[in-house]
């Protein structure tokens, strides 16, 4: 599976230099305002640019003055890379600048090098308004199609080669989740349609849907599912799925200690955001990267464990990338899935991976959460 192996962020919020390698379980660890959840929603523009919603994107975090590093006005730019096995890495850059109120895509490169050749091959090479990219049998081209300049070239252009369209489906496709929403009227707690679901839904409103489905056609998966339910609450004993309505199910909880199932509305905070986050991770069907915002939330150091278990297994099947101020979950992490952040003399964010920061001599005698808490890890 080809993966992204870095990202470098430049101007964005606190973000103002960032370069970090990407692996494929990565936890991002700082108190609040350090720069984690902009570094998944620095993840998010890049993948609006992928997808052609660069400009609805940017309008929903408020425009580009709000997202440019406080006190600099040249905007913001991002760069990826992606491994090839037995070449070199495709390279993608995007600079995002002011433009009046509005903004410019003023430099925008898709490219690879290659042995044997001093230039990179360019896959994609654009200036402001001046659009370029290779397409098969005709070589570097301009569009001879109406171009949306607010939109990236990566999102338009025809269809590349094999690596730069994985490049293109790998960005396209990141999904970010935020914390459940589990209020009164949350959709995780209503009754939802009989369908094929393939997850669970960034709010929950499909989780019925895809447990339903999964019981149908991957009890393996399912029950791998309901075992972890059971690891982590010791009186659970099984879901099952009445219908309400035609066409619609709603889903209750079995436990020994009770004769009648607990319904969605029923269940705690701390349970339906651990039925959501199993659910989640054990999908088939995610994203080639996966962003989790504050997953420990409402959650017990237990459960905390069982999860750090599962995501490490799920990073296998996706990029992991989990964002966290909680000492608790760190506590069953290692030091090669932790992202240390934190701020400069100037305000602006620092990251760096904790397996770099000669932890050894403390983690012989300490647990993470421990030399966190101690101010070893220079993140809080």
């Amino acid at each position: 599976m080809n993966k992204i192996s870095r990202i470098k962020i430049t101007g964005f919020r606190r973000l103002d230099k960032i370069d970090l390698a990407v692996k494929p379980f990565m936890t991002l660890i700082g108190i609040n305002g350090v720069g984690k959840t902009s570094f998944l929603d620095a993840l998010t523009l890049l993948s609006a640019s992928a997808s052609g919603d660069l400009q609805e994107t940017l309008s929903q975090f408020g425009g580009i003055a709000s997202l440019q590093t406080r006190d600099k006005n040249y905007g913001f730019s991002f760069l990826v890379n992606m491994n090839v096995p037995g070449y070199d890495p495709i390279e993608y850059s995007l600079n995002v600048t002011p433009q009046g109120t509005a903004y410019s895509i003023s430099r925008e490169t898709l490219s690879q090098h290659r042995s044997g050749y001093e230039k990179p091959f360019m896959h994609i090479d654009s200036t402001n308004t001046n659009i370029c990219y290779f397409e098969t049998g005709r070589g570097p081209i301009h569009p001879t199609w109406e171009h949306n300049h607010q939109e990236t070239s990566l999102s338009q252009v025809p269809k590349m080669f094999q690596q730069p369209e994985e490049l293109r489906r790998i960005l396209a496709t990141t999904t970010q989740y935020h914390t459940l929403d589990i209020g009164l009227n949350a959709p995780v707690k209503l009754p939802q349609q009989m369908k094929p679901a393939v997850l669970p839904g960034a709010n929950g409103g499909d989780l019925v849907s895809y447990l339903y489905y999964l019981r149908e056609s991957d009890h393996n998966r399912f029950e791998a599912i309901t075992d972890s339910l059971r690891a982590a609450f010791p009186d659970f004993e099984e879901l099952n799925f009445p219908p309400v309505a035609a066409g619609m199910l709603t889903m209750t909880w079995k436990d020994r200690n009770f004769n009648k199932p607990l319904y969605m509305h029923e269940l705690s905070e701390g349970t339906l955001r651990f039925l959501w986050l199993v659910s989640l991770l054990q999908s088939p069907n995610l994203s080639t990267i996966t962003m989790i915002d504050e997953p420990e939330v409402s959650m017990h150091p237990e459960q905390l464990s069982l999860l750090a278990d599962l995501m490490r297994e799920t990073s296998g099947r996706t990029q992991l990338i989990i964002a966290t101020h909680s000492e608790r979950l760190i506590r069953f992490l290692r030091p090669e899935e932790v992202v240390v952040m934190d701020v400069d003399e100037t305000g602006c964010a620092v990251a760096a991976w904790a397996d770099t920061l000669d932890l050894e001599k403390w983690l012989g005698e300490y647990s993470m959460d421990e030399v966190w808490r101690m101010g070893q890890l220079k993140g809080q």
